[in-house]
């Protein structure tokens, strides 16, 4: 590695992220696959209520449970208990013994789970990266979760070339590593541009340093629609209206849904709002996620 790549540019710990880290149960789980050496942490919030299950947060690629920081309150001030976890080879935890890529964190994970809350079935939330994993995931062992919600998914097949370019940035010295960290974020991630300063920057910044799993081969494929046949509990998606994997394909999406997932609920549109709709929509966000909960539960 290079010294203009050791020299990565950083930004400081957002206060928000800092208080509402302080305020989780760190749960760790160390694996028993061959050449995975170190933890799986999840970040826990709340109590969990009689009759409850666990609320399980995928994040997307390049990120870690920060992406859910404008949702985590006010899901636990509905009851649930929230668990976020860092994917493995984000974050804070330990990549996979071999491969990087979404199918190589499908087995660490179901057997993270498995230990965590052993028969007991979750409801599963997953953003982006996160969301086409939860499929791929649940597509392999369907008896984790009550429900899956895809939030901003990517892998449905309808999309007919690649609808954005990000810039690469680990070659560059620290200061214009933040411009192409802000030219990402408005290619990718918030359709309002104002949001990126801040609090947005620091945590984009913060998480992209820490990805060890920077393919994503399986994210431009049709995967999750391949996978979502053999997943047969109560599927939701949630998309910001200008996401920008899909633009003006995102009209097809919910046709491609219905197609794949046998028990396809409802498709939600969140108006105003870009890939990172539970960041840019937390409110808005809020009750589309409440509503797939309640109708996944009954």
């Amino acid at each position: 590695m290079s010294g203009a790549q050791q020299e990565l540019a950083h930004l400081p710990l957002p206060a928000s992220v800092v208080a509402l880290g302080a305020e989780a149960t760190v749960q760790r789980t160390s694996s028993t696959l061959p050449g995975m050496d170190g933890d799986i942490v999840w970040h826990v919030w709340g109590e969990r209520a009689p009759g409850t299950l666990p609320l399980v947060l995928f994040h997307g690629g390049s990120g870690s449970w920060t992406h859910w920081l404008r949702n985590i309150d006010a899901l636990v001030a509905t009851g649930r208990q929230v668990w976020a976890v860092d994917l493995p080879g984000f974050g804070d935890s330990v990549e996979p013994p071999k491969g990087s890529d979404a199918d190589a964190i499908i087995e660490p994970l179901y057997e993270s789970m498995r230990e965590l809350f052993g028969p007991q079935p979750c409801d599963l939330v997953g953003f982006s990266f996160g969301g086409m994993t939860a499929g791929m995931l649940l597509a392999a062992h369907p008896e984790l979760a009550r429900q899956l919600v895809l939030v901003g998914a990517p892998a449905m097949g309808v999309v007919p070339q690649r609808q954005f370019e990000l810039k690469a940035w680990r070659h560059l010295p620290p200061e214009a590593q933040l411009a192409a960290h802000r030219f990402n974020l408005a290619a990718l991630m918030l359709r309002d541009t104002a949001l990126i300063e801040g609090e947005a920057l620091a945590l984009h910044v913060g998480n992209v340093v820490r990805d060890r799993m920077q393919r994503r081969r399986l994210a431009h494929t049709d995967i999750l629609a391949r996978s979502l046949p053999q997943v047969h509990c109560p599927v939701h998606a949630i998309y910001g209206e200008s996401d920008s994997l899909y633009k003006e394909w995102i009209s097809a999406l919910e046709q491609a849904y219905a197609k794949a997932a046998p028990d396809f609920r409802g498709f939600a549109l969140i108006p105003e709002a870009g890939h990172w709709v539970q960041y840019e929509r937390p409110a808005a966000f809020h009750d589309a996620l409440l509503a797939a909960l309640r109708d996944g539960a009954q």
